[in-house]
């Protein structure tokens, strides 16, 4: 087992070299999707989102994304991967699939199944490494190595999450499976990729740990931590379960997480709210490089999921309700991803772009007798609740004019909407006010 020296040195080293984006998930089980084509192009233009992952090899779909410099992370289907084992197989494989379309699409993942530990046969599952190993060997062959080979898993490779500290693989499949999959990841420097998704953690006596909200924590008494929300506990309880293993160099990429903004008949957990914020807060991890307790300092480069409502899902109303936009591109709810988005004057100074707001024109904007010491305070609160404060930073869109009161305006107003509109959330003791006058039209004085 590493030594805690070593474990240390190597994330020091992770602080420097992770990836900081936002990705997204596109499925397409739906009969009114636009075409891929404009899909690729509204990402583009419209939005932040500098990466995509899709479900399958759908050549519209890849050359759709052509030209565009949005990474795209593609996926073999779960019942090619026994074939895609055989060396001959993969290099021809990667010249149909890949070599037609590179670099003019810019591939950067091939993603071998989905959740193969949770949902292949023993087929699939047995050879499932040997495939990512051949693919891998016919990019190289190919001229195009630079393309990273991994698969997602779901939660079930877990044995136990909770503490983190206690967490662990599966027994048969730790040895068996995941040792021989994470030695290839150290030795082809790709990542091992997870689907934690505190949404199917959630319970009503846990709901302010899984959705972000203040809460007392939950101490790992042997690891010594203190976990304030679920998403840390996952992905920790993944970090542990490959240090015990003997691989805690291995980089850890998010493949999938969100939260359903609509769900059946008694599922109060599906709500726009408590999208909004779930997701808010996951936006704000990928960017920040807080990491989480066992990993501090870490950016995970992270795929939300995901980016259209998709029609045609099994299962129950949530299932159908997870993207962040409708089929006509509209958004669900606001997590501050659009481009654009017009800047709010207040009291004398133009400040950020301001989220589009979904119920009435309304806008939080700071009182003009409020002091700088004052809004300080507010920045500070609303950075340390879930709100991503990247555009107010240095290099952000909405870093200028670098002042307090721009500042605050911007995050007292995106906090006000993201919390649903409620009054009581434009109060900051007294210092904020509601208007319903588009500030963004405002002269400055």
């Amino acid at each position: 087992m590493p030594s805690p020296y070593l474990i240390f040195l190597l994330l020091l080293l992770h602080q420097f070299t992770a990836v900081s984006s936002i990705g997204v998930n596109y499925g397409t089980i739906a009969n009114n999707l636009p075409p891929p084509a404009q899909v690729a192009q509204f990402i583009k233009d419209k939005t932040i989102i500098d990466r995509v992952k899709i479900f399958d090899m759908n050549p519209d779909i890849i050359r759709g994304f052509a030209n565009t410099g949005i990474l795209l992370s593609v996926t073999v289907p779960n019942g090619d991967i026994a074939a895609l084992a055989n060396r001959r197989a993969a290099r021809r494989w990667v010249t149909s699939n890949i070599k037609p379309f590179y670099p003019q699409t810019k591939i950067n993942h091939i993603l071998v199944g989905n959740e193969v530990l949770h949902w292949g046969d023993q087929n699939m599952i047995t050879n499932l490494v040997p495939a990512m190993r051949a693919i891998h060997n016919a990019l190289k062959r190919a001229g195009v190595g630079e393309i990273k080979v991994t698969t997602p898993h779901s939660l079930i490779i877990l044995e136990r999450s909770n503490p983190p500290s206690s967490a662990q693989f599966r027994t048969g499949w730790d040895q068996n499976i995941l040792a021989p999959m994470l030695l290839f990841h150290r030795q082809s420097k790709s990542p091992f990729m997870v689907n934690p998704y505190p949404y199917f953690s959630w319970t009503p006596q846990n709901d302010r740990f899984t959705l972000f909200h203040r809460n007392h924590g939950i101490h790992d008494g042997p690891g010594g931590k203190v976990y304030t929300n679920m998403y840390d506990l996952l992905l920790d309880a993944v970090f542990t379960s490959m240090w015990k293993l003997g691989f805690p160099d291995v980089e850890i990429a998010v493949g999938e997480v969100g939260w359903p903004s609509a769900g059946d008949p008694g599922m109060t957990q599906t709500t726009v709210d408590n999208a909004r914020w779930h997701n808010l807060n996951i936006l704000k991890k990928a960017g920040s490089g807080v990491g989480t307790p066992l990993m501090p300092g870490h950016r995970f480069e992270t795929f939300i999921f995901a980016l259209f409502n998709e029609n045609l899902k099994s299962g129950s109303i949530a299932e159908r309700n997870f993207g962040l936009f409708r089929p006509d591109f509209s958004p669900v709810y606001d997590i501050g991803i659009m481009r654009g988005q017009h800047c709010i004057q207040s009291g004398g100074g133009v400040v950020k772009p301001a989220p589009v707001p979904v119920t009435g024109k309304q806008w939080c904007v700071p009182k003009a007798e409020a002091g700088n010491a004052a809004l300080q305070s507010n920045i500070d609160y609303v950075c340390n609740n879930g709100i991503n404060c990247g555009p107010i930073r240095e290099g952000g869109p909405c870093f200028d004019p670098n002042t307090v009161r721009s500042h605050a305006a911007y995050l007292m107003n995106f906090y006000y909407q993201a919390k649903g509109y409620q009054s009581y959330n434009c109060d900051f003791s007294g210092t904020g006010v509601v208007t319903f006058s588009d500030p963004s039209k405002l002269d400055s004085h």
